[in-house]
């Protein structure tokens, strides 16, 4: 059975990462910070479902407490077949009046946590040779919406340090790609002017985490390799 590792997998694109691989016969474990009963949700719903799941409390922001976390779980599973990297968050806020700490928290959880996450990931897939990485940016890196420089900067640096990364990777047989979803409907979009955000975008909608999940799924599976280093835009056209 293969098995993929979800960060930030309680809720949002990345539950519906987790549902959808574990319906695809992985074995899925998500990582989470502090929603014990989000967790519990995603667990159940993939078990109700026949899948098989497990669930890893800790901070991908904090280095050490990653460390410690990490090397458990690649202790008890030693074949990581797949990661997505999609634990994240936002503290929006024009850049002239952003105070420091909301820079640092969305820097030190978003691109700081990546580095935490995928180089012990990293280090098990090119010893077996074999592996993907995804990695959850966002349109925001791409078009530098404002009042997101701190998401939009993190964001952007998955995305430098993916195609790095992919290149470094791939004689080894890792594949490392990058996934940047538009306006989708999740916890992260809710307080936002519905109207406003559809206006821009061509499909007329937001995406649904499903939409967003599935291709991470492809680009996870073996009808996917040959690709590797690239971004995939999941925006309904926005960009």
């Amino acid at each position: 059975m293969l098995t993929v590792i979800v960060t930030g997998g309680s809720r949002g694109i990345g539950r519906a990462v987790a549902v959808d691989m574990a319906s695809h016969g992985y074995r899925v474990v998500i990582t989470y910070k502090s929603n014990d009963e989000a967790a519990n949700e995603t667990l159940e719903i993939i078990r109700k479902g026949g899948g098989i799941a497990e669930a890893r409390r800790f901070d991908i922001a904090d280095a050490e407490e990653t460390k410690r976390a990490m090397d458990d779980l690649l202790a008890d599973i030693t074949q990581v077949d797949a990661l997505i990297n999609n634990a994240g968050i936002a503290a929006d806020g024009l850049f002239v009046t952003m105070p420091k700490h909301n820079w640092d928290r969305v820097i030190e959880t978003n691109l700081n946590g990546f580095y935490n996450v995928t180089k012990p990931v990293l280090r098990q897939m090119i010893h077996r040779r074999k592996g993907a990485i995804v990695s959850v940016s966002s349109v925001s890196a791409l078009v530098g919406n404002r009042g997101q420089a701190n998401y939009a900067a993190a964001k952007a640096g998955i995305i430098a340090a993916s195609r790095a990364i992919a290149s470094e990777a791939a004689r080894f047989g890792v594949r490392v790609n990058v996934v940047a979803p538009g306006a989708i409907e999740t916890e992260m979009t809710k307080d936002m002017s519905p109207d406003r955000i559809v206006n821009l975008i061509p499909i007329g909608r937001l995406g649904r985490p499903d939409e967003v999940a599935r291709v991470i799924r492809f680009l996870c599976s073996e009808e996917a390799s040959y690709i590797t280093g690239q971004v995939i835009s999941v925006n309904g056209g926005m960009y």
